[in-house]
Parts: C-alpha cells; structure tokens; sequence
C-alpha cells in the first residue's frame, strides 16, 4: 500500500509509484456585495480561489486600477482530494467607496508566474 501526500510520496511498500505536480493556475471568482449590506452602507467582496496548486498563490485586491490592502482578510488553504488547494480573500468597503471605484479585481500571483485576474465591473452589477 502506498500513501500519497500532493506530490510527497511515503512509500510503504517498495512497488510504489510518484505522481508530481506543476504549477496549475486557480480559477478566481468574485462576489458582489448584497443589497442588504450596501444598504446599511458597506460593502464586502469575496475572491473564491479554486483549483490550484501549489499552496503559495497568494491573493490581492486592485479597487479602481490600485492596489489595496485596508480591509483584506485572507482564509487559510484548503487541500482537496485532487491535491488542489481552494482559498479566499475579502475586501470590505464602504458603500461609497464600492460605487465610486469603477472596478475592483481579484489577482493570484506566484514567483515566476503570470498573475491569473478576476475583474468586477460595477456597471455590470445592479444594486
């Protein structure tokens, strides 16, 4: 019997086999806030992160073409069965600030990579 960690081996019985995994991109989805939250004057965006390996992407907000990091929390990785890990990231905003940005994005960079970006036009989105 073998016992595979993700590209770890730990060879139980010596007729074991390895298979390694490169660098797979994660698909990103961003959320809108609701109309509920923008009416009581905030908005929190959520970045879905899925299928992506290996679990050093890391996730960043742009609101209306600049980097933001005021009001980001980022959730811990979680390993699938597929050996793909899914994480999140939120941005909370004012109301305000959530109309007037134009767009807000999502990126996933990794050292040596391009970045995978997920954009949110708020004209596309209703209130």
């Amino acid at each position: 019997m073998s016992l595979y960690h993700c590209g770890t081996l730990l060879v139980e019985e010596p007729n074991s086999s390895l298979t390694v995994m490169g660098v797979v991109r994660p698909t990103l989805t961003v959320l809108p806030p609701s109309r509920e939250e923008l009416q009581k004057d905030s908005a929190t965006l959520v970045c879905l992160a899925s299928g992506g390996f290996p679990s050093t992407w890391s996730l960043g907000w742009k609101v209306g073409g600049s980097s933001s990091s005021s009001g980001v929390s980022h959730s811990l990785e979680v390993l699938g069965r597929d050996c793909h890990y899914s994480w999140s990231s939120t941005l909370s905003l004012s109301a305000d600030q959530w109309r007037k940005a134009g767009s807000v994005s999502c990126e996933a960079s990794l050292s040596g990579q391009s970045p995978v970006t997920q954009t949110l036009d708020l004209d596309r989105c209703s209130e």
